[in-house]
């Protein structure tokens, strides 16, 4: 093995490969040691730093609308475009049932 983890074991790393259905080789679970030990040493590093002068985010960038205002504008005639539809029934668009059908 590359390095013994002093914050996660093999075992470790193999109950949870065993829990989330995974086949590893040995080789494998050595591997993974190894890296879920650097990303937790990574977390630790950040855990170690000194926040309390830092304001809780939820967003790194602020947010913007990229949306248009919704705004009510003159539109075609209700009737004019159901008259020219191919089929219409009580006010509405009229279209084929397609529930059951094999597509």
């Amino acid at each position: 093995m590359l390095g013994v983890s002093d914050r996660i074991s093999a075992a470790d790393v193999a109950k949870v490969a065993r829990l989330a259905r995974l086949d590893v080789t040995t080789e494998e679970l050595e591997r993974m040691t190894v890296q879920l030990d650097g990303m937790l040493e990574h977390f630790a590093d950040i855990d170690a730093l000194d926040l309390a002068a830092v304001e809780p985010m939820t967003q790194p960038y602020p947010l913007v609308n990229v949306l248009r205002p919704d705004v009510v504008q003159p539109c075609l005639d209700r009737d004019e475009v159901l008259a020219a539809a191919p089929s219409a029934e009580d006010g509405r668009f009229r279209v084929p049932p397609i529930i059951g059908m094999d597509l």
